[in-house]
């Protein structure tokens, strides 16, 4: 049974997230603060946690920054902010996955499904250039010329899949299907968010990609 760490203000949401989460066999911890979910997750790792943005002590931006400094557990925002700024900047601290308020609970239990899901050994097994940039997928490693650039587990799963596809179209429902499950096929939007978060990370103009190439309507390719 998966550990899920709930994060979320409001008490009677907590307690609806509580039940549908047992209800899908997951055990739940939740907590009502920033403080409270570091220190539940510093004393017992959860296998992922979902939360809120909108905390009374930190924003949460800070909190996935603070899991993310020992934790490589999945992360899964829910939050009633919907401008892209904010899920970039999420995206960027180290989430996973971003659901909007008001949200479907079988939505939620298919995003946690899907990135608990062990993603397949991925190729190739060498360095890689993008660009400017080294990518180390054995090592999980990606190097500029500003330094280390870190990206979220799923941008590297997005990544190692094109890397695997050098030159070759990758079909949008593919990269979807293959990273977050079936349940997303149909999810372009997913692709959008990630694409424009990988490009600012790693393309000189992400306003005019050269390596992370859109076919519109098609899918991604990986030009070397």
């Amino acid at each position: 049974m998966s550990h899920i760490l709930v994060v979320d203000d409001e008490p009677a949401l907590l307690r609806t997230l509580r039940i549908g989460l047992q209800a899908g066999h997951y055990s739940v911890l939740t907590a009502a603060t920033g403080q409270e979910a570091l220190d539940s997750a510093g004393q017992a790792p959860p296998d992922a946690v979902v939360l809120d943005l909108g905390l009374p002590d930190f924003d949460g931006v800070d909190v996935i920054h603070g899991i993310r400094s020992t934790l490589a557990v999945p992360i899964i925002v829910l939050t009633g902010r919907t401008v892209i700024e904010e899920k970039l900047r999420a995206f960027d601290a180290g989430a996973d996955d971003y659901v909007t308020k008001p949200f479907q609970m079988s939505e939620l239990l298919a995003r946690l499904r899907a990135v608990l899901r062990r993603p397949a050994e991925l190729a190739p097994s060498r360095s890689v250039q993008v660009g400017q940039h080294a990518v180390d997928l054995d090592a999980g490693v990606i190097t500029g010329p500003d330094g280390p650039v870190r990206l979220t587990p799923t941008e590297w799963r997005i990544l190692a899949l094109l890397l695997a596809n050098r030159g070759r179209l990758v079909p949008g429902k593919q990269i979807l299907t293959e990273v977050w499950g079936p349940e997303a096929a149909n999810h372009g939007n997913y692709l959008r968010v990630y694409f424009s978060s990988l490009r600012r990370k790693l393309e000189p103009d992400p306003a005019r990609p050269r390596h992370l190439i859109t076919e519109p309507g098609i899918g991604y390719r990986f030009q070397p």
